[in-house]
């Protein structure tokens, strides 16, 4: 009971702060920068001070001025149960409902904040428990595990090795709408035909028999499992 009452005390903003830090922390041990949260709220540095201070006092981050901002236990909990819910309704966005992989983040964004475990739970199994989003993000569990699996990203392929495409780095609708375009979704197949140093694109032979030149940016946003020659 006591931690469906921490979540209930928290504001939408605050909801969207906690957020933040868990993605500019989930890949390094490194606490976030002030300015690179303000960056990605996109709000003056004064005011990401401010909910800073008012977060630390609920006990849901570690913050001292200058040295940056982590999560506390109960701030990591709670951030890893707003992740569940956005990827949750991502997927039934595009599963149940047909809305593009490059149209649900948005929307997700407002659907996150309804406050209901009942309908999460309900949710979850809904969709028969889905381990992965649109985008092939992880999703956590009702615990906050999170699905593991070999990946790497496609700039990492050597000529002649091949993959199958199991996500994207980058999340924006301009990059998605233009991975659709060349039908590099996830679930593809592609081999890597030739590498160039150049400018370290890449052409990749897709299962229709089409080459397709890759540019850097990206072979660097793409996840692959390799595939066995």
């Amino acid at each position: 009971m006591k931690k469906q009452e921490s979540t209930a005390r928290l504001s939408i903003a605050e909801e969207n702060y906690l957020k933040a830090i868990y993605k500019l922390t989930e890949n390094t041990d490194r606490p976030a920068a002030t300015t690179a949260i303000a960056e990605q709220m996109q709000t003056a540095a004064a005011s990401v001070t401010d909910m800073l201070k008012r977060l630390a006092d609920k006990g849901l981050i570690h913050y001292e001025r200058y040295k940056g901002v982590s999560l506390t236990d109960e701030g990591m909990r709670l951030a890893t149960h707003l992740v569940r819910k956005h990827r949750l309704w991502e997927v039934f966005l595009v599963d149940k409902l047909g809305f593009g992989w490059d149209k649900v983040h948005d929307i997700a964004e407002q659907l996150e904040h309804i406050r209901s475990p009942e309908l999460v739970e309900r949710l979850d199994e809904f969709l028969g428990r889905p381990r992965f989003d649109p985008h092939g993000d992880p999703i956590p569990d009702a615990e906050g595990q999170f699905a593991e699996r070999q990946q790497t990203l496609l700039c990492k392929l050597a000529e002649g090795q091949q993959g199958v495409i199991v996500g994207v780095a980058e999340h924006a609708p301009s990059f998605l709408q233009f991975l659709d375009k060349l039908a590099l979704v996830l679930g593809t197949r592609l081999q890597v035909v030739e590498r160039f140093d150049f400018d370290d694109s890449m052409k990749v032979r897709l299962p229709d028999e089409r080459e397709v030149l890759l540019s850097s940016k990206v072979t660097h946003n793409l996840f692959v499992q390799k595939l066995p020659a």
